[in-house]
């Protein structure tokens, strides 16, 4: 039948706006229906716990599920890592399909209807809760669609040419609310300049890559960037966020395709900076952060502006995330991570991202290899989540920021041991910005290490011990120790009038420190115990706990190590800062003996100086004196001695120093008139002399001042050694080079003279063959 004329006329004039509408009216049905979704899903939630428990049991025979932790103790929960063990899951996926067939014209009427279908099943969650809902959705609705195009490849065939914005759901469908914010705010300046449609509509074109062409150029990043910053525009953002996607995923092996594409490195470099820098910005003008006295931020999340934004933040982090993942160069690692510190308050709601750029800020600052501006660029990150953010988001932080310190503490040498340091020394600052969080997980980690401790000492195994004895465990300890001395320290209570949270914690470290100190007490591991009696030290000293360390040194110079005679040895001097066992080739040689012997003799100094004004001091070194004493007799014989008179002097001397400070400790107490039930006066006993005035403070700052001149001597010699390394392997790559070089043009000059050889053969039988001819 033929069409009417006013069939005709409405095809040509009003045909496009009519579908335009239905597609507007098919995206606020998708809109509703993902706002009933989500009711449904907060209606849900909020249910009464015995609903929800009864509508999550299954209605088959819980067995199987009691299996996984029926048999199951506290203990071994927590030793498993907090892991829950993994449930079969089957979700059905054969699609609810009616009987009766659609002809193609209620395909056509039923594609919005369809596609709004396929939304709400894909619906995000509310940004205010968790965020894995979201990622769930997305995923579920790309599982959808891929099910579709095989099941019915027409109809998704028809959707792609028809429709495909409804297919790109998960990337730009989304951002394309911009541009009609963007058009809304820029609505009252268009009307006082009274242009035309026809020229409004040429102008945000030009915004738009020339078409056929997706290939970002650099005027074309130079008039987004120049839009940003003259008029904060959402559309050029839009744009650049785009853009930025496609360079964060250049060198990705996969076959997914971006509205952008970069070839050329200027623009690519152009696209990072503006991106990194503008955004944050823009962001800032259209979004402004509120920031009270407390350090805690307020971003107006329920605002139209920011619902709008949603995708856009999210798309863009989780660029930036990935760039993250794969930057190698210093300055746009540091580049990267000061926008993503500008980002964060506007990405707190979406706590999947959050956590995913956790991991990556803590895999910056606990790699090696970065600079220690880099890595501390990726500190002031995390420590701005802390503060910013709840205390769910908190204890994620602090948690992966421990594995991040674990996993980059497996191995110690002199090259990365202040790196190492630099963790310890950042990380402990975190634990103190929250205390009752940073409670709650140290208590969880220093747990795991009592575990690790007791099945090194229940398990009658040859390696059982290598659980402790490793330097990822010391470092552990180590670090705790330093968490505890930072934030028990006594001065700071005594300024904030009242313990600090953490101070429960100190007694579990010192018992596991102690526990795992003395688990082989071998002549090999004693640079560990060195190492684990420096820890407690620490805690010792910033908390005024009262550690009973002498035992254990007293107990290094009654082994056989340092009572027999030494071996002589051309061994080089072993580091005990790096080292926690000793191999067996130090074993009774000279320069192990010493190494032990000045190790003792400065760490029972060190723990006697904490001690050197309390009123008990006669007392407490009173034993310790008298075996020193006996000690030095012992080996002082020439028949049974160990004839080493450096070590028995040392030790002779530090004698002479403890028995000194007793009697001045002794003189200053007999001028005193309280009872020793007097606490006050007890605790104000010398509080005004400085330690380093006592007999005992003196000798040890002095060894002090010699140890670091030392250090800084042994330093140079390093520096020094390892330049002249790298010379002498430049010199040698040169030569080898050269070498190379010169054998590849022997191999050359070769081959022309073959060349020539054959040349002159051939001729020789051309002649040979027009001789023949001619006769």
């Amino acid at each position: 039948m033929p069409q009417s004329k006013a069939t005709r006329k409405f095809e040509k004039n009003k045909l496009g706006d009519v579908l335009k509408k239905r597609k507007e009216v098919a995206k606020i049905k998708q809109r509703k229906q993902m706002d009933a979704k989500r009711k449904e899903k907060r209606a849900r939630d909020n249910a009464p716990a015995d609903d929800v428990d009864a509508a999550a049991r299954p209605k088959t025979n819980g067995s199987k599920d009691e299996a996984a932790f029926g048999d199951m103790s506290m203990d071994q929960f927590f030793q498993g890592g907090f892991e829950v063990p993994e449930m079969n899951k089957k979700r059905s996926t054969k699609p609810k399909t009616g009987k009766r067939k659609r002809t193609p014209v209620e395909k056509e009427n039923a594609e919005e209807s369809d596609s709004d279908v396929d939304m709400a099943d894909s619906a995000p969650a509310d940004d205010s809760g968790s965020d894995d809902a979201s990622g769930d959705d997305i995923d579920t609705h790309k599982d959808q669609l891929a099910a579709l195009a095989d099941k019915d490849p027409e109809f998704y065939k028809y959707l792609k040419e028809n429709d495909a914005e409804l297919l790109d759901f998960a990337e730009d469908a989304d951002l394309d609310e911009i541009d009609a914010l963007s058009a809304s705010e820029d609505e009252g300046a268009s009307r006082k300049k009274h242009k035309s449609d026809k020229k409004s509509r040429t102008e945000d074109d030009d915004e738009e890559p020339e078409s056929g062409s997706n290939e970002v150029s650099g005027k074309l990043i130079k008039k987004w960037k120049a839009s940003m910053e003259e008029n904060s525009s959402l559309r050029a953002m839009r744009e650049v966020v785009l853009a930025f996607r496609a360079a964060a995923h250049l060198n990705d092996e996969a076959d997914k395709t971006y509205k952008y594409s970069i070839s050329n490195p200027d623009v690519y470099h152009e696209v990072l900076v503006t991106a990194l820098q503008l955004v944050p910005k823009v962001l800032q003008h259209h979004l402004p952060v509120k920031e009270s006295a407390s350090g805690k931020v307020r971003v107006s999340t329920d605002s139209k502006k920011f619902k709008t934004l949603t995708p856009l933040l999210k798309s863009h982090t989780v660029s930036l995330h990935h760039l993250l993942e794969n930057l190698s160069d210093s300055s746009t690692i540091g580049m990267t991570l000061e926008s993503l510190l500008a980002l964060l308050p506007y990405i707190l709601s979406f706590k999947k991202i959050v956590r995913e750029v956790t991991k990556a800020v803590s895999s910056v600052w606990a790699d090696s290899s970065n600079t220690e501006v880099t890595r501390l660029s990726a500190f002031l990150v995390l420590r701005r989540l802390i503060v910013i953010s709840d205390a769910s988001i908190r204890e994620a932080v602090l948690k992966q920021t421990y594995q991040g310190l674990v996993k980059g503490a497996r191995n110690t040498t002199v090259h990365n041991i202040q790196g190492i340091n630099l963790m310890k020394n950042t990380a402990s600052e975190l634990w103190g910005l929250d205390p009752n969080v940073g409670y709650t997980t140290g208590f969880g980690f220093i747990r795991q290490l009592a575990i690790h401790l007791r099945q090194s000492i229940t398990k009658q195994t040859k390696d059982s011990y290598k659980t402790v004895y490793n330097w990822q465990y010391i470092h552990s300890l180590d670090f705790w120790s330093r968490v505890v001395a930072v934030h028990c320290e006594s001065l700071r209570e005594a300024e904030s009038g009242k313990e600090s949270p953490l101070r429960p914690l100190i007694y579990p470290v010192v018992q596991v420190t102690l526990g795992a100190m003395r688990l082989i007490p071998t002549a090999q591991y004693f640079p560990l115990r060195f190492q684990l009696i420096r820890s407690l030290l620490r805690v010792s000293s910033a908390t005024s706990t009262y550690i009973p360390l002498a035992p254990a040194l007293v107990e290094v110079l009654n082994s056989t190590e340092l009572k027999k005679p030494p071996k002589p040895s051309t061994l080089k001097a072993l580091d005990f800062n790096t080292t926690i066992r000793a191999t067996k080739a130090y074993l009774r040689t000279r320069v192990y003996q010493d190494g032990i012997g000045e190790q003792v003799a400065e760490l029972l100094s060190e723990f006697f100086v904490l001690w050197a004004k309390n009123i008990a001091f006669p007392e407490l070194a009173l034993p310790v004196i008298v075996m020193l004493k006996r000690w030095v007799k012992s080996m002082t014989k020439k028949a049974s001695g160990n004839r080493n008179a450096k070590i028995n002097s040392l030790i002779a001397l530090l004698v002479q120093k403890l028995e000194s400070n007793s009697k001045w400790v002794e003189e200053k107490r007999s001028k005193i008139d309280f009872a020793p039930n007097n606490r006050a006066g007890v605790d104000a006993f010398l509080k005004d002399v400085e330690w380093e005035k006592t007999p005992l403070g003196a000798y040890v700052s002095g060894q002090r001042k010699q140890r670091e001149q030392k250090a800084k001597m042994e330093e140079t010699a390093r520096k020094t050694e390892d330049f002249k390394r790298r010379q002498a392997e430049k010199q040698e790559a040169a030569q080898n080079a050269e070498k190379f070089s010169d054998a590849e043009s022997e191999d050359e000059d070769a081959e022309e003279e073959d060349e020539d050889e054959d040349e002159d053969i051939e001729e020789m039988n051309d002649s040979s063959d027009e001789a023949e001819d001619d006769e």
